[in-house]
């Protein structure tokens, strides 16, 4: 007597009737879906499969301790003693990363390859006596480790004196070409929003402000890219391959749909998308492994740790968008040895949990099919291009996995074929467990990948998808299952900087809202809320340092979470005093970017100043809101 077993009654009993009448439909059978919608361009349906890599932020800010320079910094500043693009390149290949972006130029203008264009550059520093080229080496670098190359150009230049004028794009599209017939093939060409501003523009020292979409004609320069490098995707502005996601924490929205409306960016529609966009401008979620985007000595004990990491891995990756993951070279040159600690303990976490597809030996069978080549299996074969479908006319089939028994996993991970569109809009999963079924999970959005990480480990008999809402038929290509992989604990690094003051030992002498305390705490996740300053009532706060000290400057860090109803401070005053009485002024002025980089503001005084007491006081928010919210209040010794 034949041996039936279990799973061959299951199978059994779920084709007939539901498979067997899925293959009498005639409906598409046999036949491709028609997309739905907007669908990505081949480079970007191939930008997407890289889904993270490495931004690296260096340049004269490294050597400033700033994050965006006035463009004032003599290029003799530039210097790091033992620069290794091999090191760079080895720590993000260690942390996962499928590619490494390059800051080529930051808003300071200053350059990282020889040009000729501007004497603001890599060839007037002390650097291989002017012979050095970073951009080079990092180019080599990435081809000897068969990793993509990328550049990001900043489109503002704050040292170039025709900046805001029609000069400075003959000069900006000089540079664009120079980087783009250099140094190989690109796959990222990024463009920054910043745009604009005061700067030292040849020595004007004024504020130029510009109507970016129109002063740079962004179509044309992204189709002069796209003419140098083909396979290039081009970030940011309208028209471009990629969109920012609103923020630069690393969170995507939930959902986040890849099409957005054939107009301006905003950024909330940028975080969440929306559905039926007619552009395919995916969204790229950025973020760095420090509080800031340059390396600053004061946060050697601030890097992220590797669960951390992961946490972003799922809330970038895991909702469809790429994670680009800022790694920032110190003044050596090189990725602090905690940095590339911390991204080996996340790389092989996340290598070792995907490894193996747990779903691989599992049997598929689906409540309809749209024939052999699109039947339930192809979820199981690990290839982007294949995929289950349904007929036409049935948008809410269910895809089941009969499992072998005791297959356990706390991570399910789903994908669309993006190249007929997204066409689920919403969904669930279920689990059968001691033979009932529960559901896991209802979200909105599968797009690239949909990453589900579950409480702990199950091992039920079978799971499902159902498809709860699409305009059109479902175009399946992995439904996945995997056991998730702790990263290995690394300690963190306790500061020993001597340039620093700690703030525990200060007192909050008055605050024109209650919770101060809150800012010398040396923890980011708590901030002080205070009413937003308005004409002629600022927010104000006075603080004792405990005992006399040599001040050379403070340090400010906006809240790390988005905030709905609270903002940063647009600028500031910031006075001293040695007995609490009779104050003197040490600097005003306003901080850059503060609304949307988040990272931390450090205002050196013009000079080193004898103090007690520091009192900053700030007019108005860095936009609009009905709170004004900061996380931390730091000061310094030395000018830094």
């Amino acid at each position: 007597m034949t041996d039936i077993t279990r799973r061959a009654l299951v199978v059994a009993g779920l084709a007939t009737p539901a498979i067997a009448n899925a293959a009498t439909r005639s409906s598409g059978v046999g036949v491709p879906p028609k997309a739905y919608g907007a669908t990505p361009t081949p480079r970007q349906w191939k930008w997407h499969g890289r889904e993270q890599y490495a931004f690296v932020h260096f340049s004269i800010n490294t050597f400033t301790d700033k994050e965006w320079g006035y463009g004032d910094e003599s290029p003799e500043l530039f210097n790091p003693t033992d620069f290794s693009a091999d090191q760079i390149v080895a720590a993000a290949k260690a942390g996962g990363m499928r590619g490494i972006i390059l800051t080529a130029k930051h808003h300071d203008g200053f350059c990282l390859w020889p040009t000729k264009l501007t004497e603001h550059c890599i060839r007037n520093s002390p650097y291989k006596n002017g012979k050095g080229d970073i951009v080079r080496e990092m180019s080599d670098a990435c081809a000897r480790a068969n990793l993509p190359f990328g550049l990001y150009l900043s489109p503002w230049d704050r040292n170039h004196p025709e900046y805001g004028r029609p000069a400075y794009i003959e000069y900006y599209r000089a540079q664009l070409t120079e980087l783009c017939t250099r140094y190989g093939k690109l796959f990222e060409v990024w463009f920054d929003g910043a745009n604009g501003g005061d700067g030292y523009y040849g020595g004007a020292r004024e504020t130029r402000k510009i109507d970016a979409p129109k002063y740079y004609d962004w179509p044309s320069i992204i189709a002069m890219v796209h003419r140098l490098q083909p396979d290039a995707c081009t970030f940011d502005p309208l028209g471009a391959d990629i969109r920012w996601v609103g923020n630069e924490n690393g969170v995507a929205g939930d959902p986040c749909w890849p099409t957005m409306p054939n107009e301006p960016y905003e950024q909330d529609n940028g975080n969440s998308g929306v559905r039926g966009g007619v552009l395919w401008w995916p969204a790229e979620t950025d973020v760095s492994i420090r509080p800031g985007w340059f390396y600053h000595p004061d946060e050697n004990a601030k890097v992220k740790s590797p669960e951390r990491l992961i946490r972003l891995y799922d809330e970038s990756v895991g909702r469809g968008t790429n994670l680009n993951l800022n790694i920032p070279p110190d003044r050596r040159g090189r990725i602090a040895d905690h940095d590339v600690a911390v991204l080996k303990s996340f790389g092989d976490a996340i290598r070792a949990t995907f490894a193996t597809n747990l779903a691989a030996g599992a049997v598929a069978h689906a409540s309809a099919e749209r024939g052999p080549r699109f039947a339930a299996a192809q979820v199981l074969d690990g290839h982007r291009e294949t995929y289950w479908a349904s007929p036409d006319g049935d948008t809410k089939p269910t895809l089941m996995l009969d499992l072998k028994p005791g297959t356990a996993f706390d991570i399910i991970r789903l994908r669309e074929y993006l190249p007929l569109g997204v066409r689920v809009t919403r969904f669930a999963v279920d689990a059968e467990i001691d033979g009932r079924w529960q559901q896991l999970a209802e979200h909105e959005c599968i797009s690239a990948q949909r990453v589900i990480r579950l409480p702990k480990a199950i091992a039920p008999r079978r799971v499902r998808l159902r498809i709860l809402e699409a305009p059109a038929c479902p175009a399946i290509s992995a439904f996945e299952l995997f056991r998730s992989v702790a990263p290995v604990p690394v300690a963190p690094v306790v500061s020993n900087d001597p340039s620093l003051l700690d703030t525990r030992e200060w007192k909050v002498v008055s605050a024109s809202a209650p919770g101060a305390e809150k800012l010398l705490d040396q923890d980011a996740a708590t901030v002080w809320t205070a009413p937003a300053p308005i004409q002629g009532k600022p927010a104000e706060l006075v603080f004792d340092l405990g005992e006399q000290a040599v001040l050379a400057g403070f340090s400010l860090t906006p809240s790390r979470a988005v905030q709905t109803n609270g903002a940063p401070p647009k600028g500031y005053v910031a006075s001293v005093s040695e007995d609490g009485v009779h104050w003197r002024d040490a600097a005003s002025g306003e901080f850059s970017n503060i609304a949307y980089a988040l990272a931390t503001q450090r205002i050196a005084f013009d000079s080193p100043k004898a103090a007690r007491y520091l009192r900053l006081r700030f007019e108005a928010t860095a936009v609009p809101a009905a709170h004004l919210i900061i996380a931390e209040i730091g000061g310094f010794t030395t000018r830094r």
